[in-house]
């Protein structure tokens, strides 16, 4: 049994927030996999049924050559290009890269933008209501990997009756699940640009989410992953692991740009315990704005998913097996400041894909903002990126 939901704009949104979406075309819908789709996951079980939640824009063509994927990074969603749903921010997180005439041009390309399996904005995870107890799933979610997430993709791209993508794009953990695609599906994936990513997550990353997990699993309100069923949210414990993960995705020189030790809204310190400086009221901001569209569950199952991101492991530990005999054209990039994911990694894909004798460019962007960067308003990479697809929509016979 399939089903399939189409949800329309919503009407009643501000104008401005009406008009970027119908500048971008976007289409929300769900995809519901039944009990006979079950999904394997690499824990050994299955999860069945579940739904992906995702986005369109613009139109695919008649051959079917010009659709491109695009992956979100852990906090991210499905709305690339379009108002979020509780937000209410127009444009979407990457308002600067897709749309009309921008580097993933809608009206060229059929951009599709899924929720990763386990996150909370409508594709199935751990908040949603197991059928087997009628109750929230919370802990008893199987764990979970991007191998996992992509396999679902997968399964979406083929009841969209999509046989190859002309390109599987994405950021950070968006980068992995790029890189996992092109490994997996070769023969589906016919350009793929892996942004601001790593071929496994280090141990410096795995300490920095088991802070947050254990900030999350501290909050009294976590009732052991039960909270919804208590009536509850571990905000507070979400909150600082946001907080938390926020410095990472800064840099120094964009802190201090940004904040110094300047005072916020105040002449001099307090002797106490508010948010003396600015950078400390920012923080508590992007806490507390975190947990109105996040869930706590999803935050703990999507960051190990990324802790057990080992690429070359599933290749006896060599990663340029990973890419074997692929005809992928591949296209990395990497940010100066970037200290979670530093271009030393990024260069390890790229060393692992020259050996695998694999079509691959690769670009270090000189910038002071950090992993953030390839959300951010930053012209060389757009370039970058533009000439790439360009050039890989030019080879792949896609017209201007």
């Amino acid at each position: 049994m399939s089903q399939h939901h189409e949800i329309p704009a919503d009407a009643s949104a501000e104008a401005s927030a009406a008009s970027e979406v119908a500048r971008v075309n976007a289409i929300s819908r769900v995809e519901y996999f039944g009990p006979d789709t079950p999904l394997a996951l690499d824990s050994g079980v299955s999860l069945s049924p579940f739904q992906i939640a995702y986005e369109t824009y613009g139109s695919l063509n008649a051959s079917k050559s010009n659709a491109v994927l695009i992956c979100h990074a852990l906090t991210g969603d499905q709305y690339a290009a379009s108002r979020h749903p509780l937000t209410g921010k127009p444009g979407g997180w990457w308002a600067e890269m897709v749309g009309p005439g921008l580097p993933i041009d809608t009206d060229r390309f059929f951009v599709i933008c899924q929720n990763v399996l386990g996150s909370c904005m409508g594709t199935t995870g751990p908040k949603d209501i197991d059928p087997a107890t009628d109750k929230p799933y919370g802990l008893s979610f199987p764990v979970i990997t991007i191998g996992d997430m992509v396999r679902a993709q997968a399964m979406l791209i083929d009841r969209l009756g999509i046989e190859d993508l002309f390109c599987v794009i994405g950021g950070s953990m968006g980068g992995m699940q790029t890189l996992q695609w092109a490994a997996a599906y070769p023969d589906r994936v016919f350009s793929a640009i892996p942004i601001a990513t790593a071929a496994r997550h280090s141990a410096q990353n795995i300490a920095f989410h088991e802070v947050g997990r254990q900030a999350i699993m501290a909050d009294p309100d976590w009732h052991g992953g039960a909270y919804l069923a208590e009536g509850a949210n571990p905000s507070k414990g979400l909150a600082v692991a946001r907080m938390a993960a926020h410095i990472t995705y800064l840099s120094e020189a964009a802190l201090h740009r940004k904040f110094g030790r300047n005072l916020q809204n105040r002449e001099k310190v307090t002797y106490g315990f508010d948010a003396d400086f600015q950078i400390e009221s920012y923080l508590r901001h992007q806490g507390m704005t975190f947990v109105d569209r996040f869930d706590a569950n999803s935050y703990l199952y999507i960051t190990r998913a990324m802790d057990y991101f080992d690429l070359a492991a599933d290749y006896n530990g060599v990663l340029a097996n990973a890419f074997k005999n692929t005809r992928t054209r591949f296209c990395i990039v990497s940010f100066t400041t970037d200290w979670l994911f530093p271009t030393s990694e990024n260069r390890q894909i790229v060393h692992a894909l020259n050996a695998a004798a694999a079509n691959v460019s690769f670009v270090e962007i000189e910038t002071d903002k950090g992993h953030d960067a390839f959300l951010l308003d930053e012209p060389e990479m757009f370039s970058t990126l533009r000439g790439f697809i360009d050039a890989a929509a030019t080879r792949r016979g896609l017209n201007a």
